[in-house]
């Protein structure tokens, strides 16, 4: 079967065919740096890296560009508020991003541009604009430069939108415009912002519009054309649409296939630092859910479906996760790690199907059955096979507890090492209790042990111990 992917242009699920066989460039929009990661920008992330996962999986070479918009208004507003660079507070918020992302075993992008490193280019697709009579110089004196939209008849065309429907552009003040829909590709400058936030340019000092950034950068690094381009399904308007007319316009085809995540909502209402309902990891540790457990929420729901998040909802995922896990400790402890398997057709019918997480779990979870059925029945070679076939599906999700990101120092993994030890030295003394016969003292060991998280489970093999709770 081909990978099939939902195209928001088309509004159809469309047979993945690439514009280079063998080889996908991807551009995802990434995180405008005014504050650091929520829980909602982290999924966007998530969805992109299993994707990126299966394309590479299905024998794709694979570019994944993942930029990071360090010049916005919004930045801006920080830096003021707070008297600060706009730079500083650009990096310090890059850092956390990068920090969350491994935290959540997301791959690093092959490249991470920031817009600020792109100045160049951008002016280069504004000076073709001008030329071909798509964007125009404000004559107020202002310094801006705007893009044309009534020079583009296909205008809307992403956001199924009518221009004549729209509202006016609000990336700028009303100065100098020829129609209020038109949006600034070039700002010029202004007295009540930084000085240190502008850069020379043919038509005067001045900043990028947001929308001009991702197109020069997409140019830059996945040329005059490429195969997927992504991001949350509040970007189709008005970022994406402007990006497709302003590069189009200059003349470069642009992206082939546009592919759009659903947005993670808290009581129906969207994610935000502004709306004071932002959730970050230090919250979601504070629940006790780790970092591996997130990511199973995020991946667990088809991309394409917006999750409004519950406590309920993470906790019942975390719940679902350790139940896979406690499989997989219990099947590598009898039969050793191993190798990867193969991936059942099933799971691979699922994945080609836009991703369908939720189908492809459906496979993981009947392969498990038959894990645990070979457990029971002591039928080791089945139970290998289980494990093998289990673990590579779970690395496509990248949620395998036996890979080194979960399993090392670290965050990522869970002070796995240090906990190995005191939890050791607990059993160890719940040991001696069971051999002089003192039943009062293990069970205390063991009930102390589970009021800290941590489940402690006899087995033929000599006791083994998870946190959290089990079957």
């Amino acid at each position: 079967m081909t990978l099939r992917l939902y195209d928001t242009a088309t509004r159809s699920v469309r047979d993945f065919v690439p514009r280079e066989a063998g080889k996908v460039g991807v551009y995802l929009c990434g995180l405008t740096l005014q504050a650091p990661p929520h829980i909602g920008h982290l999924r966007s992330g998530v969805n992109y890296d299993v994707l990126r996962r299966w394309l590479l999986a299905s024998g794709f070479e694979v570019t994944f560009i993942r930029n990071l918009t360090d010049i916005d208004d919004k930045i801006l507003v920080r830096a003021m508020d707070q008297g600060r660079p706009f730079w500083s507070i650009a990096y310090a918020n890059e850092q956390a991003l990068a920090a969350s992302y491994r935290a959540l075993n997301v791959l690093p992008p092959t490249y991470e541009p920031r817009a600020t490193g792109h100045i160049l280019e951008m002016h280069e697709l504004i000076a073709r604009l001008i030329d071909t009579g798509h964007a125009y110089p404000a004559t107020d004196g202002s310094g801006d430069v705007y893009f044309d939209v009534a020079s583009w008849p296909a205008y809307g065309s992403l956001s199924g939108q009518s221009p004549d429907a729209m509202q006016p552009a609000d990336d700028t003040p009303e100065r100098g415009k020829r129609d209020p829909r038109d949006f600034a590709l070039w700002k010029g400058v202004k007295p009540d912002e930084p000085a240190d936030a502008y850069w020379p340019s043919p038509w005067g000092r001045g900043r990028p519009g947001w929308h001009i950034e991702c197109s020069a950068m997409c140019w830059r690094y996945l040329g005059a054309e490429f195969d997927i381009h992504g991001g949350g399904l509040d970007l189709t308007f008005p970022h994406h649409e402007n990006e497709i007319a302003q590069s189009q316009a200059a003349g470069l085809p642009f992206a082939r296939y546009w592919v759009h995540h659903g947005l993670l909502s808290i009581a129906g209402t969207k994610m935000g630092k502004s709306l004071g309902n932002a959730l970050d990891l230090a919250y979601v540790d504070s629940l006790g859910v780790r970092p591996v457990e997130l990511r199973y929420y995020y991946a667990a729901a088809h991309y394409r479906s917006r999750i409004d998040y519950s406590e309920d909802a993470l906790r019942e995922a975390a719940v679902a996760y350790r139940r896979i896990e406690g499989f997989v400790q219990r099947a590598a402890e009898r039969v050793g790690g191993g190798q990867l398997g193969t991936l059942p057709p099933g799971f691979v019918a699922a994945m080609d199907d836009d991703l369908n997480t939720s189908a492809a779990l459906a496979v993981l979870h009947e392969t498990i059955r038959d894990g645990n059925t070979a457990l029971t029945a002591g039928d080791d070679v089945t139970v290998r096979t289980a494990l093998a076939d289990v673990r590579a599906m779970l690395g496509i999700l990248g949620v395998d507890p036996l890979d080194a990101v979960w399993t090392g120092g670290g965050r990522a993994g869970d002070l796995r090492d240090v906990v190995d030890s005191l939890v050791a030295l607990a059993l160890e003394q719940r040991a001696q209790a069971r051999a002089r016969k003192d039943w009062a003292a293990a069970d205390a060991v063991r009930d102390q042990l589970k009021q800290a998280g941590v489940v402690v489970e006899d087995t033929p093999q000599g006791p083994r111990w998870t946190i959290g709770e089990q079957d």
